[in-house]
């Protein structure tokens, strides 16, 4: 019998077993399918703080805390297993280019400045010096220092394995039917005919973290598609991730670059389509024309975990030991492995590091 059992073998679920184990914590992680096997492997891996921040000031701690965690958390991983999740600190660039967009930056270069946030605006001549392969038709950029990347599929894998060395329990390919109630309270897990169990559960099970059975309040989460393209290049393209009004590229240190993404209510079909494809592929060439005789080596598609009102799902469930730790839509890579802490510190009955109240989620529950 675990402590804590994890659902969900995402970047969330397996930060939080991490956590937990490195607190002499017994964790069992169950996963469905494998381990990153959905969003987690499926994303960017854009640490995009800044250059994804809303109005919605709620959000914003969360989110710069997710950042200044992975600086201390790659080399961390590096350490105890030897992984490197090439963790880039040379920033981002946003780029715009038409008046209006460029007319659009300079507000929200205000907007950073008026948070405390370091903001620096590019003209073109800067920016052709810190990109020289992009768009030549681009007006203005800002460029986000602190906003930076690292390779999800790296990141996932180092997690598993430091949760495994610190003594957790990973079970993949048993996806879990629902939640063991005993005297009203959470008591463990349906896994097909077995029941494994633990008077803490944690949901991070991501796109799918609304169909737990069992739940009597599920949150309302929902997938989104997002569909990518991967270009092989030799030499590197570009230096930094760079943003458009419409997606995306980010360099890796292995020679590929990233193009996306869309935003499709798709429900939890992975398909990647014609026109899915071709709004990534628009976008990629509207960033760096040169990319017009770039061989694609991959495209593929996941689903983001998305909500009503666009904010995280973080704490105590409608059940007694039922925790919720999901939601994060576009920021999965960003916050997961401090909300998975998070999660980790509620599962133990301690205060969170910072205040998620506003993540809470009994927000969708009725008042009684």
């Amino acid at each position: 019998m675990a402590e804590v059992i994890v659902i969900g073998a995402g970047i969330v679920g397996l930060a939080t077993a991490r956590f937990l184990a490195g607190e002499g914590v017994s964790v069992l992680v169950v996963e469905g399918e494998r381990v990153g096997a959905e969003a987690s492997s499926a994303a960017g891996g854009i640490l995009a703080a800044q250059a994804e921040a809303q109005d919605e000031e709620a959000l914003l701690p969360l989110a710069l805390a997710g950042r200044d965690h992975h600086l201390l958390l790659a080399p961390s991983l590096e350490a105890e297993t030897g992984i490197v999740v090439d963790h880039s600190q040379r920033g981002l660039l946003k780029i715009a280019l038409a008046e209006s967009g460029a007319e659009q930056l300079l507000e929200r270069a205000a907007w950073h400045r008026r948070h405390g946030l370091d903001v620096e605006v590019l003209e073109p001549e800067e920016l052709r010096e810190a990109e020289p392969n992009l768009n030549p038709a681009a007006l203005r950029a800002l460029y986000f220092r602190g906003d930076h990347r690292v390779d999800n599929v790296r990141l996932t894998k180092a997690l598993a394995a430091s949760a495994v060395a610190r003594g957790a329990s990973i079970l993949v390919g048993r996806p879990v039917s629902g939640l063991v109630i005993e005297n009203g309270c959470v008591a463990g897990v349906s896994v097909g005919t077995e029941v494994f169990r633990a008077p803490v559960v944690v949901n991070a099970m991501g796109a799918w973290a609304g169909r737990l059975g069992g739940d009597p309040a599920p949150p309302p989460v929902e997938p989104v598609r997002g569909q990518m393209a991967a270009f092989d290049l030799s030499p590197p393209l570009l230096r930094h991730v760079v943003y458009s009004g419409h997606g995306y590229l980010v360099p890796r240190a292995d020679g590929r670059l990233l193009a996306g993404s869309t935003t499709e209510r798709a429900g939890f079909d992975k398909s990647v389509t014609a026109s899915g494809l071709k709004t990534v592929l628009t976008t990629a060439l509207e960033i760096a024309p040169a990319l017009a005789d770039a061989r694609i080596s991959e495209t593929w598609a996941g689903l983001r975990p998305a909500t009503p009102d666009g904010l995280p799902v973080i704490g105590p469930g409608a059940v007694p030991g039922l925790i919720h730790a999901g939601g994060l839509f576009r920021n999965g890579i960003l916050m997961g492995p401090l909300v998975g802490e998070i999660a980790g510190e509620i599962a133990m009955g301690r205060s969170p590091r910072m205040d998620v109240l506003a993540f809470a989620p009994s927000r969708f529950r009725p008042a009684v």
